[in-house]
């Protein structure tokens, strides 16, 4: 009987021959060139982050509205656009995955 580790070993390499992957990758080791706009990078995650977990529910749009606004400059450098693009389609594509997992194994989360 084959164990689950040997699928998920195959799925991972397989994963990581995704386009999704090879450019997120890509995108990553360009950003690496640029070591002071890498920091900004991370701040700018870092600052989407903590909005997203400390901005009460009815404030949300309103406070994204204005990151949004404070950064368009900053999020219009090809290489921070190239790699907020990969990077969230790398993420949403995890996201995929786990919840095809999820449903799959019919887990009861209700």
């Amino acid at each position: 009987m084959r164990d689950y580790r040997d699928g998920l070993e195959v799925f991972i390499q397989e994963m990581k021959k995704s386009t999704v992957y090879t450019e997120y990758l890509l995108q990553r080791d360009n950003l690496r060139k640029y070591p002071e706009l890498k920091k900004q990078v991370d701040e700018y995650r870092y600052r989407v982050l903590m909005m997203q977990q400390q901005t009460q529910p009815d404030q949300i749009f309103d406070v994204t509205d204005q990151f949004l606004k404070e950064s368009e400059s900053f999020r219009e450098n090809p290489v921070v656009y190239d790699f907020l693009a990969a990077e969230l389609a790398f993420c949403r594509m995890m996201q995929n995955i786990h919840m095809r997992v999820v449903d799959e194994a019919a887990m009861d989360f209700e």
